[in-house]
Parts: structure tokens; sequence; C-alpha cells
């Protein structure tokens, strides 16, 4: 058991928040030195002043009482945690502690993008929805900072951050860890947080993470995979041990040669030229920095009475981390906002609660990998309505593969620029 006896703890709920544009632009997508301009530059604007005007980020640093590794268990302040990535970064340099961190940009911003959506304004959504992605790793980004200070004061070093949901790290410790950050000193969290049942936190743009802190600096020189400088664009630290280099940001980091996880030859239901015109028009990923991926799809069908009313409806999907094999941690499917198509549906006037239970219920294939869509057998459905179960499963399968085909488009795309 490794006990210390300096102690820090940190709150901040004004915390400057100055995100490069730079990191923005890479989050939205955009290629290495790109310079936003016309409607891209004026969402991007106004997304900044949204949240300066309405955000409230918030910023806890807790210094952990104990560190001690046993096995294939870390043990912080007496809990478990199993990861081997975290676990090679504490031993290789020698720490001595754990700084337990969460930071978040406030629920507001996610409610405000929820509104964009269902006022069917999706790039409003999407800007703003990035725009917090890219106020967390700031935060994150800064607290770091604030640490190495900290720290290069004390003749310490913090290493690398690491988070559940990280490769390597099962997100399913998430409460854990959320259980042991709230076993705070002087200070309750800046802001209520819970864990839902896929492992993801809420509000979504906030993170929990674990600093390393040794008193061996001089083995930080010699290991480079142990110094946080190269992930980190705090441009102005004083304490800056090696450059960034922080690649453009895409939604699976290109690695030469990697083994596959989607099947590239898959043979889908449906024709791939209709795979590939919904992939483009109606469905929209966005990566987080813990690796998973918020897929959103609009459906756009007719009632099958009524004179054909016309009705759209959104599903949703979060997927976990690519090295696990995109697995459907979440699946939601309601009607969009402001859609009325829905109301006329026969099964709708019979009995609109059951019908509307009975969509929200149904999540085929949650908990099972992407690649499982290819091997569900549904009954074929030509209805463009949601009043049969055929029909709902129908749908589902529908915006499964065309997310599955986005993401091999997406890695194929990648492998061939590295080869």
């Amino acid at each position: 058991m490794r006990e210390l006896a300096e102690s820090i703890e940190l709150v901040d709920t004004l915390p400057g928040v100055n995100v490069a544009p730079a990191e923005y632009t890479r989050l939205l997508g955009y290629p290495h030195g790109r310079v936003l301009e016309g409607r891209a530059l004026e969402l991007a604007n106004w997304a900044r002043a949204w949240y300066e005007k309405n955000g409230k980020p918030w910023i806890y640093a807790r210094q952990a009482e104990s560190l001690e590794i046993a096995g294939d268990k870390i043990q912080i302040d007496g809990m478990p945690f199993t990861s081997k990535r975290l676990q090679s970064t504490l031993e290789q340099a020698d720490a001595h502690c754990a700084i337990l961190v969460a930071v978040g940009a406030g629920p507001e911003t996610e409610e405000e993008a929820r509104k964009r959506w269902e006022d069917e304004k999706p790039d409003e959504y999407f800007f703003l929805e990035m725009f917090g992605s890219a106020v967390v790793e700031h935060l994150t980004t800064l607290t770091g900072a604030n640490l190495c200070d900290w720290a290069e004061r004390h003749g310490m070093a913090v290493l690398p951050h690491y988070s559940p949901g990280y490769p390597e790290w099962d997100i399913a410790e998430q409460p854990q860890l959320l259980e042991l950050m709230k076993r705070t000193r002087k200070r309750t969290l800046p802001s209520p947080i819970e864990v839902l049942d896929s492992g993801m936190l809420r509000p979504k743009k906030t993170l929990l993470a674990v600093f390393g802190l040794t008193r061996h600096t001089d083995r930080l020189r010699r290991l480079t995979e142990l110094v946080p400088c190269e992930n980190c664009s705090f441009a102005s630290c004083q304490y800056r041990r090696a450059p960034y280099r922080r690649a453009p940001r895409s939604i699976e980091p290109a690695v030469p040669n990697r083994a596959a996880i989607l099947d590239a030859e898959a043979d889908y239901s449906v024709n791939v030229k209709a795979l590939k015109r919904w992939a483009e028009e109606r469905l929209s990923l966005q990566a987080s920095e813990d690796g998973t991926i918020d897929a959103l799809f609009r459906y756009d069908g007719t009632t099958c009475n009524n004179m054909g009313r016309p009705l759209t409806f959104h599903y949703t999907v979060k997927l976990g981390p690519r090295a696990e094999g995109y697995p459907i941690l979440e699946q939601h499917c309601a009607p969009a906002g402001g859609d009325a198509g829905h109301t006329q549906m026969c099964q709708y006037l019979e009995n609109p609660e059951r019908l509307m239970s009975a969509i929200k219920r149904e999540q085929p294939l949650n908990g099972q990998t992407l690649n499982a869509v290819l091997a569900w057998r549904r009954e074929p459905s030509a209805a463009g309505c949601y009043c049969e179960p055929a029909s709902r499963e129908h749908k589902w399968g529908l915006v499964l593969e065309t997310i599955h085909y986005a993401l091999v488009q997406m890695e194929l795309a990648q492998d061939a620029e590295q080869s």
C-alpha cells in the first residue's frame, strides 16, 4: 500500500473555456489545417457564442488516499479496477498515487442541442454537440495543466489520463469510478452525475478520469509514451516535455494493417446503392473521446391509411468502441419533433399508448456487436408505417445496416490512406 502525505482537492465552477479553433475544427471532422468559412464558420461562431452565454462548465479533482497494484487489479482507495493499459502506465512510471478527475460542460448544451434537433435544425445540433465535446476535452487539458503545475512544484510529474471505455478499460467499471469520485472531502461534485446501464454518463458531456502521479520524473524522459504532453494542446504550458502531436480526429485513429472489426464483404439485405444514399443523406455519426459513437438516423415514411400521411421518426444508436467490436449499447426510436403523421397510423388511432410503448420498448440486437445485423433474419415488410412488429423490425434492420455500411466505408478509407 502506498500512502501519500501531500493532498490536493480542486473545485472550479468558473473555469476559463477557450477552445482552440484547431481543436474544434478537428472534432467537426475537417482535415488538419482547414480554415472554416461560409455557413460552417457561421455555425461554429454561433455555437461558441451560445456556450459563452449559457454554458456552465466545471472541474473537480481529488487526490486519492492510496494506490496499490496487486496481480491484475488496481486498488484506488480500496476500490478495485482492471485496466491493462492504465496498470502498465502506472507500473512503468512507478506511480505512487492517483488523482481522480471529473469535468463537465454542463447539461445545458445537450439540452439545447436536443431542442435544435427536434426543431429540425441538424446543423445547429451538430455544431453545438461538437462544441460541447470540445469543451470537455479543453477542461480535461486545463485540469492536466493545473495538475502539472502543482506536481512540478512538489518534485513530481503527472501521467496521461485514462478513463473507463478507453481501450483495455471496460466501461462497465464506470459506476465504481463515479462512486469513488463522490467520496469528496470538503466539497461535493459541482454537478450531479449518474451512470446509465450502458456505462455512459448523464449528462453525456462529462468525463471521469484517472491521472497517475510519480516522483520518478526521470522515467518520463526515457519513456516517451508516459509523457502526457504529446496529447495536451495547452499551448502556454511552461512544463511541456514534448511537442503536441495529436493527429486530426476521426471516428477511429487509422492503424496500418489493423485487424478488421466489421465485415467489409457484408451481404446486406438491401441494395448497396440505397445504403450509400441513406448514409449520406439520413445518417450522422459522432465520435466521443471515450471511443463510443452516437448515430442519428432519420426515417421518412407514410401511413398505410388516411391517404398516406407522411411521417418522420428519429433513430438514435450508441455504439461502444471499435476495439470491442462496436457493441450496441443504446437504441431509441421516436417520432421526430413536431411530427403529426404518426398520430394517423391505424394502430395509433386504436390504442396510441400501446403502440408507442411497443416502439419505445423494442431494442433489437441491443448488447450485441454491430456485425450481428448481418445474420439477423427478419420478415420482409414494405409498409411505411409502424403498426406491425414486422414493419418495425424491418426499419431497425435498415438503420443498423446503414450504420454498418457507413463505418465500413470510413475504415476502408482510413486504411487506404495508410497504405
